[in-house]
């Protein structure tokens, strides 16, 4: 994986390419005060008064109007993310764990919590192969897509290598859906058949990782794109096999050398194999004690500014049931 296959996977490079078979979304420009400030743990502000300590934020009126602006040209409710990675190891620490936002506040708190976040700003290009040299100038991009319910057990991971599609893997295979097992063939052809018509040899590397989804039509949207190498999550493969060289097996069991035509299809196969998910690593306690001390003052700000919004609206609706 080179430096170049990273910036070529920025939502904002393949985005216009794929723009008909992915969810609709815009893309805006971050400006360098707001990078500062998902980067920065926060700061002790003394006021004027000796008897006092207070915690103050900076604010960002105009890039808080183009976000709301966007957010409701999208309907409403968005889903965040940077140039590569979205806050998914964050989703525990929103109101309603959830990555669905509907503000500024919102977006804040889980990229501050978020360390795929804090991933995209510090070392975008680790475990590139030629990281001895400079690394591409990024112009980081606020992306807002039009929130959706995915269900999780409709999403795919797929393999793309030499331009050929060689192996699917359940996205979140840490659970057993009993649909997968039940319609492996089917899956795997609406894949195969959306990746050839789609999206092969139409990106700009032949290397590459394609994040999918498969609705209850059987209908196959792009989800995200990804560089071909360790920085991406490899799932029910290991990288070790797929940069081999060697035809993967049908089985991710060792031992099992069976091959077949087409890409090969893995996904948990019963409950018995069903796991804990790995983002419940990000969970405690550095974002729970950040919160519970201070430590980290901003995200304390954004969350107690969430928290302050909740109150309202359920005010508001209690105010309308007494009219």
């Amino acid at each position: 994986m080179k430096k170049e296959q990273v910036v070529n996977c920025q939502f904002s490079v393949w985005y216009p390419i794929f723009k008909k078979h992915t969810i609709k979304s815009l893309i805006l420009p971050l400006p360098q005060n707001v990078i500062d400030y998902l980067l920065d743990d926060g700061t002790l502000v003394w006021s004027d008064d000796e008897t006092t300590t207070t915690v103050t934020a900076p604010e960002f009126p105009e890039f808080n109007s183009k976000v709301l602006e966007a957010i409701n040209t999208l309907g409403g409710c968005v889903f965040p993310k940077l140039n590569w990675s979205a806050p998914r190891d964050a989703n525990w620490i929103a109101l309603n764990s959830s990555l669905q936002c509907q503000s500024l506040s919102d977006i804040f708190l889980l990229f501050k919590s978020s360390d795929f976040i804090t991933h995209d700003l510090t070392q975008p290009f680790l475990h590139s192969s030629d990281e001895d040299s400079p690394n591409p100038a990024i112009n980081y991009e606020l992306v807002l897509r039009k929130w959706s319910e995915l269900l999780p057990g409709g999403e795919f991971r797929c393999f793309i290598k030499e331009n050929k599609l060689i192996g699917i893997s359940q996205r979140d295979y840490t659970q057993y859906y009993h649909h997968i097992s039940k319609q492996e063939a089917q899956i795997c052809h609406s894949i195969q058949e959306f990746f050839s018509q789609h999206v092969q040899y139409q990106f700009l590397d032949e290397d590459f990782v394609l994040d999918v989804y498969r609705d209850s039509w059987g209908k196959v949207w792009l989800i995200d794109l990804n560089p071909f190498g360790e920085v991406t999550d490899s799932l029910l493969f290991t990288w070790e096999e797929l940069t081999s060289g060697n035809s993967l097996s049908a089985n991710q069991e060792e031992g099992d050398t069976a091959q077949q035509e087409g890409p090969v299809f893995r996904y948990t196969t019963s409950d018995v194999t069903v796991q804990p998910s790995p983002c419940l690593s990000y969970r405690i306690p550095r974002d729970f004690v950040d919160l519970s001390t201070g430590e980290d003052a901003y995200k304390l700000i954004d969350f107690l500014k969430l928290k302050r919004q909740q109150e309202d609206s359920e005010e508001e609706v209690e105010e309308e049931v007494r009219q």
